[in-house]
């Protein structure tokens, strides 16, 4: 049982925060940047290359959300040094000068008027000197309240809003009172259940932002639909699991915000909350973009709920995954952290189930690996708003 007595071992960064991973990455700016960077991290044992497709051509909010996820994801503080590599150095700079304000040592490289051996030479030698100052940085015990928490489900079934769902809402419950920042978010997959969020937000001015993000992504949905929103939501997967309503799977999806919890804020993609409590960020369902977008914003450890099985990771932020389906627990083992599935044969109670989950969150934190993390999924998704100029 956890409280406010609660510790965790994390890694203190300049700016104060804690970390419970201490990454060292090679970023690129931008796709044509790849390459570079993927060649300094071969180079470089403990240096972790982030590829990613996008970066030419965006532009106004597109643009900004680019630069705000590739911040974000340097300035994460499971990340202890960065190098950035860019085709341009105006655009590089402006990456590295924003991840320098938390302190942490980033240094950034052009390719153009360099070519890729010379701008591989040089990050090379920057990023070796980064993992072994990294390699002596030691874990200090922290307050359970400086720990940022995370959630979004995926693949989801039936035994999802049964049995995981309510099993993370447990632990949010737990942790909100200690002072712990958390986050949910999928916008399109409250769909129909929008007004219990809703009625959930802490004030009048949380509620009003709250409903203008959820119908701001609406009018996305009917703007560019061909059929409705179930060409998309539920899944084939979900509807396989026996959901066959988007009300039905975001019933089960606002499980995971527990009984107690109050929505204090409301964020963008990629934005940071600005204190603890349980927020809201306006982003998308897909796995994969909406971890991304979630270490981003600083959060350190996800909890990620799952009924027909998901195989989702994450290079800097821990993905936990839990499942109450015993058909996924024995057939995707090696991709479950924990097997909740007690729960709805009535094995345990929910309290005891939360109280697992808390455990393996609270291991995890002290440096254990989780299956995505051992099994080397490192999948990191930008989310992209418009097509490029």
């Amino acid at each position: 049982m956890i409280s406010s007595k609660t510790t965790f071992w994390g890694y203190r960064r300049e700016n104060d925060r804690v970390g419970v991973r201490n990454n060292v990455i090679i970023l690129p700016l931008d796709d044509l940047s790849n390459a570079a960077c993927e060649a300094v991290a071969h180079n470089i044992k403990g240096a972790l290359a982030i590829p990613h497709p996008y970066g030419r051509l965006q532009f106004g909010a597109d643009l900004d959300l680019h630069f705000r996820t590739l911040i974000g994801t340097g300035s994460n503080p499971n990340v202890a040094a960065v190098v950035v590599i860019g085709i341009e150095e105006e655009w590089t700079k402006r990456i590295v000068d924003s991840i320098a304000k938390t302190g942490k040592p980033v240094t950034g490289f052009g390719i153009e008027l360099h070519g890729d051996h010379d701008t591989i030479l040089r990050a090379s030698k920057v990023a070796k000197e980064y993992v072994q100052w990294a390699s002596e940085l030691k874990r200090v015990e922290c307050p359970i309240s400086e720990l940022w928490v995370s959630c979004k489900c995926g693949e989801s079934d039936t035994t999802s809003g049964c049995g995981s769902n309510p099993t993370v809402g447990n632990a949010f419950d737990k942790l909100e009172p200690l002072g712990v920042t958390l986050c949910f978010g999928e916008t399109t997959e409250i769909t129909g259940g929008e007004h219990i969020v809703a009625a959930r937000c802490a004030t009048p001015e949380v509620r009003e932002r709250f409903m203008f993000m959820f119908n701001r992504y609406q009018e996305v949905i009917e703007r560019h639909k061909t059929g409705d929103l179930m060409d998309s939501q539920p899944t084939k997967g979900n509807i396989a699991g026996g959901l066959s309503t988007i009300e039905e799977k975001a019933l089960g999806n606002i499980q995971k915000i527990g009984k107690k919890c109050k929505v204090i804020g409301v964020i963008d993609k990629a934005e940071a909350p600005t204190g603890p409590g349980l927020w809201f960020m306006d982003s998308s369902s897909a796995a994969a973009e909406m971890v991304t977008l979630l270490a981003a914003s600083g959060y350190v450890v996800h909890l990620f709920p799952t009924g027909q099985g998901n195989v989702i990771g994450n290079p800097i932020l821990p993905v936990i995954k839990l499942t109450a389906n015993p058909r996924t627990a024995r057939t995707m083992s090696e991709h479950i952290d924990l097997d909740c599935s007690g729960l709805l044969q009535r094995q345990k109670n929910l309290d005891q189930t939360g109280d697992e989950l808390l455990e393996v969150m609270l291991r995890t934190c002290n440096g254990r690996l989780t299956s995505a993390e051992a099994l080397g999924h490192r999948e990191f998704v930008l989310t992209r708003l418009y097509e490029s100029a």
